[in-house]
């Protein structure tokens, strides 16, 4: 489950760099602050489309309860979850073509 979050989360951070909206010296330092950054600086001024930054908040509940809650993921969460980086990551290299692979 968490490398499908990690390439999402990564993704974000990469975008925000090539946004020009952070560098390296000034990331956010937890999950929470850069998904924050990511909706507030390229969501909300509509540079990423609303269903992305859900897709990025749902991935990371879902990695919160299988890293640490005693519960496992279901099978239609972790599919789901595949898909979403998938579209995430791919989404993130069309809006900023700079990003390196």
């Amino acid at each position: 489950m968490q490398p499908r979050y990690y390439a999402m989360f990564d993704a974000a951070r990469a975008a925000l760099l090539a946004a020009d909206i952070q560098s390296a010296g000034n990331a956010p330092r937890s999950h929470s602050g850069l998904i924050a950054a990511f909706s507030l600086r390229l969501v909300k001024p509509g540079r990423i489309p609303i269903a992305l930054g859900r897709a990025l908040n749902r991935a990371e509940e879902i990695r919160l309860v299988a890293d640490y809650k005693s519960e496992s993921v279901d099978h239609d969460h972790a599919a789901w979850s595949v898909t979403q980086a998938a579209e995430f990551v791919q989404a993130i290299r069309q809006a900023f073509p700079e990003i390196e692979a």
